[in-house]
């Protein structure tokens, strides 16, 4: 905690002045969501859902949803840092960097130990978020660092933890916002109890970037995620799991099915291309 002890008072008491502005929200009833990474689709087209995630640097304005009282979340990455984020230099100088993601060109993983990452992400990226009006948080690449620590347990060693520390510290400086993790599978027991939603991406099918296609996930696979995901629930009886699968928009029939069999999981799904920059009707 003393990595961040001068950040939180002065968060609490922005808070408690309401200079952050947390909006308020309505009670929640979600049935329908949706991922979009862009900017170009008016307001109109999100009037049908109830919780949209948007990219944190590219979005449409979201006063009007904000106002009807959506739930708005912006996208965080924690686990790597791309290189079109302005504060990617800023970072590499620090010496938190460490090697490219192969599957993101351009993405670099970051050492999330590091007392300068969780200074920054405390102290700046997520109430940067707040005062742009969003109503909580999406985090996404927490799976990265306990993955580190697999392939090389030595040089690694307390990245998993450190992945629980720092979802700690969030919900610790932020305990209104709403918050929406991305898998994080391993930590996922131990960090229930700080999130408002769980997603679990690419549970029943997928992208295949090598062959350049849409295909369903090993039936193993799938049954795994959706035992981690109900026992989630078990965990925090209040977390709401969410999906977010992968297919060619053009095949409605499957994207029904997608929709159905997540839905009997008593999960909240959502059916997209992998460039997440479309509305994709169901």
């Amino acid at each position: 905690m003393v990595v961040y002890r001068n950040y939180m008072s002065l968060i609490l008491i922005l808070l408690t002045l309401g200079v952050l502005g947390i909006p308020k929200m309505k009670a929640e009833t979600i049935d329908n969501w949706a991922v979009y990474y862009a900017d170009k689709e008016p307001i109109s087209e999100f009037q049908k859902y109830s919780l949209i995630v948007f990219d944190s640097d590219c979005y449409p304005n979201i006063d009007a949803l904000i106002d009807e009282g959506k739930i708005v979340l912006g996208y965080i990455s924690l686990g790597e840092i791309g290189k079109s984020r302005w504060y990617y230099s800023k970072m590499k100088k620090a010496g938190i960097l460490l090697n490219e993601n192969k599957y993101w060109k351009g993405s670099y993983f970051v050492d999330i130990r590091s007392h300068i990452w969780i200074n920054f992400v405390i102290g700046y990226l997520v109430p940067s978020l707040i005062q742009k009006g969003f109503s909580g948080i999406f985090i996404d690449t927490l799976d990265n660092p306990a993955e580190l620590e697999r392939r090389d347990s030595k040089k690694y060693k307390g990245m998993t933890e450190g992945s629980v520390r720092l979802m700690s510290a969030i919900r610790l400086n932020y305990p209104s916002i709403k918050i929406m993790l991305n898998r994080g599978y391993e930590i996922l027991p131990k960090v229930a109890k700080y999130i408002n939603y769980e997603l679990g991406e690419s549970i029943y099918t997928d992208y295949n970037f090598k062959k350049k296609k849409y295909e369903y996930v090993e039936k193993e696979l799938y049954n795994e995620q959706v035992k981690i995901l109900k026992n989630a629930k078990i965990i925090n009886p209040k977390l709401e799991v969410f999906t977010l699968d992968y297919w060619n928009k053009k095949d409605k029939k499957t994207i029904s099915d997608i929709y159905r069999t997540e839905r009997a999981n008593g999960f909240i799904p959502y059916v997209s291309t992998i460039k997440l920059n479309e509305l994709i009707a169901k």
